[in-house]
């Protein structure tokens, strides 16, 4: 027993290669993750590509649309800024608005203001919730959205008749003006409006899809018509592409916080992978079933199991728990030496009288060996073990 609690002191930390061998699992599946998400990006970052951009020739570019107006002499130009589409307004022009939800509410009474009462169109592309209220005042959004792409126009406007089906389903539109313009309608809302300006001959356009300005879409049903129709109304088209970077007009309104910046529903996903994480502990910690021993897949030597148990005990300072093992197994080992029962070896009142009458000694440093107070450091730990195995020595003695 002595060996037992002067083995030499060996490290307890895992190795580089156990580490690696417990973290592989982890590591694979967070690099597969990274991976998809890089390869997704990269394949949404291509497919997207300068949407809606007259000077991009991909398939969701609009640089097709661009070109056929500058044959029948419609120039258009690009800006970013809020700045640049406000001094842009006048009754020669036509102003398209890209992305209406990238603009904060204060930019979007900005750009109303700026294009009530000019004389010129405005031409809105697939506007939600956010925009449509503040840059066409009188007019909702439904929450569902066209179940068609291709839509009949069932309207008087003549640009939607000239151009016929055309394929305009996407967000759909109420108003409240009555001299409104309500073409392609799917289940009864319009998914393209145009709308009057009371105070002048300018008008509002309201286009539930952007697919009739698509390079890849153009050449359909009667997009392009209506693309020409709805763009090339005034000699100057000014095509307006939010961006995020803009601070031409920056006000307090326009300040958002991190949280402003994250998708909508974030909150909702981290809540519900915090349940699905939760679910996942529990059904990992739960053991169906009681304990079942199982053989060791390979011999283990005693020593090391000895040696193992004694560095945990060291390292938690577990002097009493250590103590109290020594004795309990000291005790077990010699109640049947000296007649006493292996259910009575932990009862002093039957254990030390039987051990003194072997001894023929007194049975108070006995009952201080067995059943005392745990040693208060690691030497006096050692000293217990010493004993014990003096005594164990000295019952056994012939």
């Amino acid at each position: 027993m002595t060996s037992r609690a002067t083995l030499p002191s060996t490290s307890t930390s895992p190795t580089a290669r156990q580490l690696w061998t417990r973290a592989r699992g982890v590591a694979l599946a967070v690099a597969l993750l990274l991976a998809g998400a890089v390869a997704l990006a990269t394949l949404q970052s291509d497919a997207r590509h300068g949407s809606l951009d007259p000077r991009s020739a991909d398939p969701y570019g609009s640089r097709a649309v661009a070109e056929l107006l500058a044959e029948r002499g419609v120039s258009t130009r690009v800006v970013t800024t809020l700045a640049e589409a406000r001094a842009a307004t006048g009754p020669d022009t036509t102003l398209l608005v890209a992305a209406p939800d990238l603009l904060t509410e204060r930019r979007q009474k900005v750009l109303h203001a700026a294009t009530a009462g000019s004389g010129g169109r405005t031409v809105l592309v697939a506007p939600g919730s956010p925009s449509v209220g503040t840059l066409a005042p009188g007019v909702t959004a439904d929450p569902a959205t066209s179940r068609d792409s291709a839509l009949s126009p069932d309207c008087a406007l003549p640009d939607a008749r000239r151009a016929g089906t055309a394929e305009t389903g996407g967000t759909r539109y109420t108003t409240h003006h009555l001299d409104a313009d309500e073409c392609y309608p799917s289940r009864r809302l319009a998914t393209l409006l145009r709308i009057p300006d009371p105070s002048g001959d300018g008008d509002t356009v309201v286009l539930g899809a952007p697919d009739i300005l698509f390079n890849t879409r153009l050449d359909q049903q009667g997009n392009a018509s209506l693309a020409l129709q709805l763009l090339g109304s005034r000699p100057h088209l000014v095509w307006y592409l939010p961006a995020l970077s803009d601070t031409s007009t920056t006000g307090q309104d326009d300040e958002k916080s991190f949280f402003d910046l994250l998708p909508s529903g974030w909150l909702w996903g981290t809540l519900q992978l915090f349940v699905a994480a939760a679910l996942a502990a529990l059904w990992r910690a739960r053991r169906l079933g009681p304990l079942v021993p199982e053989q060791l897949p390979v011999a283990i030597r005693a020593s090391e199991t000895v040696e193992g148990r004694a560095r945990l005990y060291r390292k938690a300072a577990a002097r009493d728990r250590a103590a109290a093992a020594l004795r309990s197994t000291t005790r077990t080992r010699l109640a049947p030496l000296v007649g006493v029962p292996v259910t009575q070896a932990h009862t002093p009142e039957a254990l030390v009288p039987a051990l003194s009458a072997h001894l023929h000694g007194d049975g108070q440093p006995l009952h201080s060996l067995l059943f005392g107070p745990p040693p208060s450091d690691d030497t006096a730990l050692i000293a217990l073990a010493d004993q014990l195995d003096a005594l164990e020595r000295e019952v056994r003695r012939p």
